[in-house]
């Protein structure tokens, strides 16, 4: 029987292409300025952060083509606007080391996994560099020969 991957219970969305796609050196944990129908639409999953990245303005970071969809049970009296602006709430001083992060040394700002912790919507965003292709083909064959000397093992 096949093993899988199973998210924690706490988990809303992951951006896997993120991992694939740059090197991931330092994340931060940030919550989210959130309106009463994203929070609902969270809790049923409806969210994708796929095309999604981090984008730093007047000194604050918010978050920026992460597409919450709508709940059809939504209020009537408000008009919902999926691909809104979400401020992220950091502290000053790691609000500081993201931004030197990107203007000196050239990082990108991503968000890698959106979770639920002690009740409030957590978004853990990391910094990272583009990966080249042929960095991306030498992770894909050192996971395929991984695969491979584990069944190599399990046979004896």
């Amino acid at each position: 029987m096949a093993k899988q991957k199973k998210t924690p219970p706490n988990q809303i969305a992951s951006n896997k292409k993120a991992r694939f796609d740059y090197h991931i050196e330092d994340t931060y944990e940030a919550g989210l300025a959130l309106e009463g129908w994203e929070v609902k639409s969270l809790r049923a999953g409806q969210v994708s952060l796929k095309e999604s990245y981090v984008l730093l303005k007047n000194s604050e970071a918010y978050l920026f083509g992460a597409h919450i969809t709508p709940l059809l049970s939504a209020s009537t009296h408000i008009n919902p606007d999926p691909h809104r602006l979400r401020k992220l709430l950091l502290n000053r001083d790691e609000l500081n080391k993201i931004i030197g992060a990107v203007e000196r040394k050239g990082y990108s700002v991503l968000p890698l996994s959106m979770y639920w912790k002690r009740g409030r919507v957590k978004l853990e965003i990391g910094i990272g560099k583009g990966k080249k292709q042929f960095d991306k083909r030498a992770v894909e064959k050192e996971r395929d020969w991984g695969r491979e000397k584990q069944r190599e093992l399990k046979k004896g």
